[in-house]
Parts: C-alpha cells; structure tokens; sequence
C-alpha cells in the first residue's frame, strides 16, 4: 500500500484573471497546508470557461507552455514541495492552440504536458473553434509521489483514451473537467441523469483499468451554464471515496492508494483476460 494525498481543488471564476490567479494559489497553498502531495486544479482555471462563444477575442488568453504560468506554478511546486497538475490554454504558433494540462514535480520541474485529444463542440462548448487536437498522445508521468495518467474533461467520455493511458503504467487517472447544466433546462431529473452519467463512465474506467481516478470539476454559473462541481475520487472497484457539492467551492484532501492496481487487477484480472487479437476493428469510424 502507498497512500499519496490528492487535492481537489473546485473553484468559481470570474472575468477577473488576476483574481481567479490569486484564489487559485491561495488554494494550493491551502491545499498542502492540510498534507496535499498532489495538487489538481480544474479544467481552465485561469479564466471563465471562454468556449460558451465563438469570439475571436479570448485567444488573448492563450499562453506558451512552458512558460510564465509554469514557472510560476514551479516555484511555488518547489516551496510547497508537491506536485500541481495544471489546465491551460497554449497558443502553441500563430493560429495555432491546445487545450493543455502541465504536470510540475515538487522540486519544481516542468515534467510535460497533455494536449487534450477529443474536442467536443455542442451548444455552450464550442472548443473546436479553439483548440486543435492534441498530437502527443496519451501521456503518464513518473512524479515524486505518484505515476499519473493526464486526461482532460471530454476524454473522460472515452474508454480508448483511458486504456491507452492505463497500459502506459499510469498508478492514478487525474481528469481536469468543466462541465454543467444548461440555466435554461432546469430540470432535476435529466440534471441527476446527466450528473451521473458523468461520473458513472470515469468509474468505469477506474473499474476496467484497476487504477484509482480524481476528476476535478468547477463551480458556479458563467454564461448560461451552472458548473456542476461534484469533484469525486473513485477507487479502482468504481467506490466514490469522496465527492464534493455542486453548489459551493471545494478543496478537499484525499488519500488515494497508488498501488492498488496490484491487489484489484489480482482479483478481476481484466488486463490478463484481454483479447488485443479481437480488437482490430476498434481503430474503424464504424464496422459497416
């Protein structure tokens, strides 16, 4: 057993980036002060989640990777001696941006990035008119506390995407997400459906794969979405160890085996009993 302590940090954000800068580091430095050796933060968490619109004017937002935000991020990892997963948006070239996760060790070194690779486009999520598919693969980084596995909010959907990050050897699947309900359909019923159609798929992957997952969400209404938070830790049977509200800011600390994958993938062998020979059609839009 290693039990590494996860932060999930589950904020509201407004149209002021130094203040949503300034929350943000206060909650890390929250986050470690009760025993946090990973810090997650949410999807985007510098800005409102900008894709409610097709405006050519937030691709100001987008920022080098690394750049001023990591080193930033760096020197703080260094203080706090821990671990920050990081959501943000790179302008990569001149027209040119991802949807991207940095991953900063606690002696502050920049260890990589994810670039998202499934861009939804939907009513209030527009994010092919930004980000460009991701291009580096599925992605797992050996940090001081634990080997995690980086997927961002619409990869959840997908199982392809965890396996592939499963089979890398990452120990814990972290997923930055923004995600909610549409002010306009109020509806407990299809919001509870949806709710847990969300959380119900990333323990899924959590069960199929013998990994534990964290998937931090935001909080609070922006432009016509109420931002469902329900932050959660699932363990690698699919067990919900926490979740957090939907209606309130979050930073919750949790102890999360790392090495659990050697005890449940004993006990439903579902990596032995893989038959890779059948698989071949999966890599087809559709089987006609």
């Amino acid at each position: 057993m290693k039990n590494v302590s996860f932060a999930l940090i589950q904020l509201s954000v407004s149209e002021n980036l130094s203040e949503n800068w300034t929350k943000t580091i206060q909650s890390i430095r929250d986050a470690a002060a009760k025993g946090a050796q990973v810090i997650c933060l949410q999807e985007l968490f510098k800005s409102i989640y900008f894709c409610y619109e097709e405006n050519p004017r937030f691709f100001e937002l987008a920022e080098s990777i690394p750049g001023p935000s990591t080193d930033e991020l760096g020197e703080l990892a260094k203080e706090l001696n821990v671990v920050i997963v990081a959501s943000l948006f790179e302008k990569r070239a001149a027209g040119l941006y991802h949807n991207t996760t940095a991953v900063i060790d606690a002696d502050g070194s920049y260890l990589g990035k994810y670039r998202k690779m499934h861009i939804p486009d939907d009513p209030g999520y527009y994010e092919k008119y930004y980000f460009t598919p991701g291009d580096l693969g599925y992605q797992v980084y050996q940090t001081k506390f634990a080997k995690i596995g980086v997927l961002i909010c619409w990869d959840q959907w997908y199982p392809e995407a965890a396996r592939l990050t499963a089979l890398k050897g990452a120990e814990v699947l972290v997923y930055p997400t923004a995600i909610g309900w549409d002010l306009e359909e109020k509806n407990g019923d299809i919001n509870r459906e949806q709710y847990q159609a969300w959380q119900t798929i990333q323990r899924s992957h959590a069960i199929a794969n013998g990994i534990p997952v964290v998937s931090v969400n935001r909080v609070g209404q922006e432009n016509g979405q109420q931002f469902w938070g329900g932050s959660f830790v699932s363990n690698a049977f699919g067990r919900v160890m926490y979740q957090a509200p939907h209606d309130q800011e979050e930073i919750a600390v949790l102890s999360v085996d790392v090495e659990s994958s050697e005890y449940y993938r004993k006990t439903w062998p579902f990596f032995r009993d893989r038959r890779i020979d059948s698989y071949g059609n999966v890599v087809k839009r559709f089987v006609d």
